[in-house]
């Protein structure tokens, strides 16, 4: 048994209510049961319960069992002076008030809804299954899900907003600055992204905004800074590449002492390091002021239109620097670039409307709804289990569904669990 569920029946008033009474046989009527209090503190605030002839309006406090209203110290902290009514599994130990008053309990061990119960032991006891729900999720109402999934997007885009804001006190609320810094870690991708990070981080974005007409600048401070220079290889372009860095580097006093190795082991050439920073160097050369032009855009047409281009005329032939290849555009496809509207464009604009009061939540579902679900195991899975997955927005939602609630058994915050021991 967890509180959690608890919470649920209380919440839900999934009980018996006939002849309700306090463990002092005193008469009990649930006008409003309160609002659920999912920080510090307790349960339920602002409830209003009858307790004979008194109405009273204050919180309630729900516990597996009485005592473990001194096990958490609840009787030194003030929080929890309002407390009108104690809702527990087990009653061991009678609670009192600062005053010496005692706190009206209310048992509901033998009161819980028999359906409920029986639903929460079918959850919590799967241990094998890959989701408690397993064989109840092909099942789930498609309007529930849908909207569910919507939620739990939106969720996933507060818990990333987190490391945006961070960013942003740190640049001193330079969005493009911190857009620079998000688009190169994403575009270094699973293997290279804290490289890419930390190198976007090893400078300031001033130097970039200063050299930024000045593509072959751009190449050489993006591959300086990430270590890929110090190579003996004889070649114009390299050459060059070196002399520019040299001049940048002590222009500005540049240091790459922190920045992570990029990795080239098994990647596709493709996603090369030396690609890929290629690429994210043609995007500023051909874009001042990216995220300014990056918050105005409505369609993924737009935003295609921004990242329409190709790494420079030495990547034609090459994936590395030390080796030639078959003649080949190193174009950024429009499959990357809807990677990148997932996971940096979409997570910016949400954090910038947020954060100067322009939210237009519309706009980004209608992003992410044109973009096709992302391949991999976790949204393989529930499709298999009940196709629901069709576009960007529900195999985000997914991801998050299976990360925080169900690996972490949050089945009774989550609206199917909810859904599957209501109904």
């Amino acid at each position: 048994m967890q509180e959690d569920f608890l919470h649920h029946i209380w919440k839900f008033q999934k009980f018996s209510k006939v002849a309700l009474k306090t463990e002092e046989e005193e008469a009990i009527e649930i006008v409003h049961q309160g609002s659920h209090n999912l920080h510090s503190g307790p349960d339920f605030f602002s409830a209003q319960i009858r307790i004979g002839d008194q109405l009273w309006v204050g919180n309630v406090e729900i516990h597996l069992k009485s005592s473990d209203w001194y096990a958490h110290h609840h009787e030194i902290d003030k929080a929890y002076d309002n407390v009108i009514l104690h809702v527990v599994w087990e009653h061991d130990v009678e609670v009192f008030r600062k005053d010496n008053t005692v706190i009206p309990t209310l048992v509901l061990k033998h009161r819980v809804d028999n359906f409920a119960l029986a639903k929460y032991n079918t959850l919590f006891s799967n241990k094998r299954q890959w989701i408690a729900c397993e064989e109840d999720f092909p099942e789930v109402d498609d309007f529930l899900l849908e909207n569910w999934m919507e939620r739990l997007y939106f969720e996933r885009l507060e818990n990333k907003s987190n490391v945006i804001l961070e960013l942003l006190k740190t640049s001193k609320n330079d969005w493009e600055a911190v857009f620079f810094q998000m688009l190169a870690k994403n575009v270094g991708l699973k293997n290279n992204g804290e490289a890419f990070f930390s190198m976007a981080q090893s400078f300031d974005f001033s130097v970039l905004r200063k050299i930024q007409k000045n593509q072959i600048q751009v190449e050489s401070l993006f591959f300086g800074q990430a270590g890929l220079l110090e190579t003996a290889i004889e070649d114009p372009y390299v050459n060059q590449l070196k002399k520019e860095y040299g001049f940048l580097k002590n222009k500005f006093k540049l240091q790459n002492n922190q920045v992570a190795p990029v990795q080239f082991f098994r990647l596709r050439p493709v996603n090369f390091p030396t690609i890929r920073l290629a690429q994210l160097a043609s995007v500023y050369s051909a874009n001042e002021q990216l995220f300014s032009k990056i918050i105005s855009v409505k369609t993924k047409e737009e935003i295609y239109a921004l990242f329409d281009v190709s790494a420079s005329n030495f990547w034609d032939t090459h994936f590395h620097f030390s080796s030639v290849s078959a003649p080949r555009k190193k174009r950024l496809t429009k499959a990357f670039i809807d990677l990148m509207i997932i996971n940096t464009i979409v997570p910016l604009l949400f954090c910038y409307g947020k954060h100067t009061g322009k939210e237009n939540p519309e706009t980004l579902i209608t992003l992410m709804t044109s973009i096709k679900k992302e391949e991999n195991t976790i949204v393989s899975r529930y499709n298999t289990l009940n196709p629901v997955a069709e576009n960007a927005l529900h195999s985000q939602a997914l991801i998050e569904l299976k990360t925080n609630y169900c690996d972490k058994k949050k089945c009774l915050q989550c609206a199917v669990g909810s859904h599957l021991i209501r109904k």
